[in-house]
Parts: C-alpha cells; structure tokens; sequence
C-alpha cells in the first residue's frame, strides 16, 4: 500500500487541472472555500483531468461550493476505488451519495 499523500490543494480551474499528471489513476478530493472535503472521486488513468473539469461550474457534473482539489495517484483503478470508499464511508462528503 502506497504512504503517498494527497496534493497540496489547488484552485479548481482548468489551468490548475492541466498542471496535475494523468499518467495512473487517482482518487481526487474537492474541497470547499473553508477547506471541508465535499466530493470524493476516481478517475481512470488519462482520465483525471477530464473528470475534474466535469465539476467545474457549469460543467455537467458541477458541484456547488467547490473552491480547490487534491489528487492522490494509485497503482491501479481497483486501489483507487477502495481508497474512495474508505474516504467516503470515513468524512461522508455533503456530495457523495
């Protein structure tokens, strides 16, 4: 199991999404202004910049209150979905289901 932490928060804007790698999968967190994480999700690799512009506003999958984002890489799709489970049932984000 991988000790790697999840980002520094960044704004969430398209010229901060197209600084973070796409090359594995991860899981993402985004956070309001007060820094509370209220979104937890996964993204296939080569698809982690396009699943968070889907939650920038207006976007079809825009969630309201997000100010910042976090990332953090997982060896596979599998272990990024148990790491989100975990965040979810742990934090319960106000956006997750």
């Amino acid at each position: 199991m991988s000790a790697k932490r999840f980002t520094h928060s960044r704004p969430l804007s398209n010229r901060q999404i197209d600084k973070i790698p796409d090359d594995k999968p991860a899981v993402y967190e985004i956070k309001n202004r007060a820094g509370d994480n209220i979104y937890t999700g996964v993204a296939r690799r080569g698809r982690v910049q396009d699943r968070l512009r889907e939650h920038l506003p207006g976007a079809k999958d825009a969630i309201p209150g997000a100010a910042d984002f976090s990332i953090k890489q997982k060896r596979s799709i599998e272990s990024a979905r148990n790491e989100e489970q975990k965040i979810i049932n742990a934090e319960e984000p106000k956006h997750n289901e």
